[in-house]
């Protein structure tokens, strides 16, 4: 956890865009950023950016082509830390130019002024069963023979994750947020704020030991946010993006 990447005033955060054919509104977003429309200090994206893009299987490479590759070019231009998700892992070699993060490089350590910030996409310190999971998920050789399998089934297994994905309510309410918060970060970790993405909240609590703040999904109503040290704003300014 010890990565000591400076989050800089002016950096665009965005999380859970879950891009894909039926939530394109990132590529006009990134569209901006790469004509200088927008002109961040730095990118960072929290995870599940894309609904489905894993590096050993190449359809999700394909369907995705358009914004790899916009992310590639802003990649060249501004310093872009990419903190994957569960929905988006396995990226160092598609995004070679950015800073890419694992899950088990999470949280990762950034420091804006005198601060101390922890990022992580959201599914760190999760059950035992889910961390099984994710391992599983992750592994080359899984990821090699779904492909194959993908491939058999003339992509079939893709589309069929894809529709599903698309189909999913991805703005609801978490009811008891604040303490299953508490009970799985507030007494492990030390800090000035803790950032995540994952559960789409919009919400920041007040602990002891740090700020949390859990982020908007850009998928639900296209916010994302803006680091400020102006005396009105708490670390993070919302903003809500138009095209």
């Amino acid at each position: 956890m010890s990565h000591n990447l400076e989050l800089k005033e002016g950096a665009f955060i965005i999380s859970d865009a879950h891009y894909s054919h039926r939530r394109p509104e990132l590529l006009n977003f990134l569209q901006d950023i790469n004509t200088d429309n927008f002109s961040p200090s730095q990118l960072i994206f929290m995870g599940d950016i894309f609904d489905t893009l894993f590096d050993n299987i190449p359809y999700t490479h394909k369907i995705n082509a358009q914004v790899i590759d916009i992310i590639n070019q802003i990649s060249k231009k501004i310093e872009l830390v990419y903190i994957e998700g569960n929905h988006d892992f396995n990226l160092s070699k598609i995004f070679p130019d950015a800073k890419v993060f694992s899950i088990d490089a999470q949280p990762i350590s950034m420091f804006f002024e005198d601060k101390k910030v922890l990022l992580a996409h959201g599914d760190i310190q999760s059950p035992l069963l889910y961390k099984v999971y994710t391992s599983v998920v992750r592994n080359s050789f899984v990821t090699s023979f779904l492909n194959i399998l993908d491939l058999i089934s003339g992509h079939k297994i893709i589309k069929k994750l894809d529709d599903y994905l698309g189909e999913k309510e991805d703005c609801k309410e978490f009811i008891g947020f604040r303490k299953f918060i508490q009970n799985r970060l507030a007494s492990k970790y030390s800090c000035n704020y803790f950032i995540e993405g994952h559960f789409h909240q919009n919400k920041t609590l007040e602990f002891e030991n740090f700020t949390y703040i859990n982020l908007a999904a850009f998928a639900c109503n296209q916010r994302y946010f803006i680091v400020k040290s102006f005396k009105d704003v708490k670390l993070l300014e919302e903003i809500s993006y138009k095209k």
